[in-house]
């Protein structure tokens, strides 16, 4: 006797064979999870870029203020650069639950955990920028009548500029990868799909966290190249 199958059941069947993302298969690159996980993977792309940023710019808030201070008292200068350097040694495992009783669960822990990591980097850029302004220059603006806040903000910083950029960008790099860490709060942008995929053994998803991370990072690199070069074209003979 033989046994009639409706087309539905026919479609439904076909409809439900594993894809290359399935547990059956999983491969390392499938590009069909990419499209069936796009709004997944934009809003962890873009989470991870919103907490990147504002790191950088809580690093910087605080890393400004600090190596003017130890440029301004060289007697402090070991001190802060001490203390940017010993937040840097405590693990990020430690270091974000410490956060979390005063933040909570929430992207604030992670921005302000990865903010004070970047201050190693920066801090230390920024003081060398400033002392790479030759003593020549200081002396003929001060023979020129410009005061101290005149000259720092007309004269130093731009001057620094290329120095401390270069510091930015390292700080930049190494924060797009601190992002990642953010998933022990629930708020690691790409980490959080980089830590369920390898729970999961998923391999697709694993792959293409990791590979936005890295493009994530040149991106950002780039556009902080272009940004040097527009705020500092007299160095474009140089190069």
């Amino acid at each position: 006797m033989t046994l009639l199958v409706p087309a539905s059941q026919v479609r439904l069947s076909s409809a439900e064979e594993p894809s290359c993302y399935s547990r059956f298969v999983n491969e390392w690159f499938c590009w069909q999870y990419v499209e069936d996980r796009h709004e997944q993977i934009t809003d962890a792309l873009v989470e991870h870029v919103l907490i990147t940023t504002a790191a950088l710019v809580l690093g910087l808030a605080i890393a400004v203020p600090l190596a003017l201070l130890a440029r301004r008292l060289p007697r402090l200068e070991s001190a802060v650069l001490g203390f940017s350097t010993a937040v840097y040694t405590v693990p990020s495992l430690a270091l974000l639950p410490l956060l979390v009783p005063f933040t909570g669960l929430s992207a604030a822990t992670v921005v302000i955990g990865l903010g004070l990591y970047a201050l190693t980097i920066l801090v230390r850029a920024l003081l060398d920028g400033l002392r790479s302004v030759p003593d020549d220059v200081r002396e003929a603006a001060t023979g020129l009548g410009y005061g101290r806040a005149r000259m720092l903000t007309r004269i130093e910083m731009p001057l620094a500029l290329p120095v401390a950029m270069a510091g930015l960008r390292v700080a930049a790099v190494s924060t797009v990868a601190l992002t990642t860490v953010g998933t022990l709060v629930a708020y690691g942008g790409l980490g959080d799909l980089i830590a369920h995929g390898v729970q999961r053994d998923f391999r697709a998803e694993l792959l293409t966290a990791a590979v936005l991370c890295v493009v994530l990072a040149v991106v950002l690199d780039v556009v902080l190249v272009v940004l040097q070069r527009v705020l500092t074209p007299w160095t474009a003979g140089t190069r």
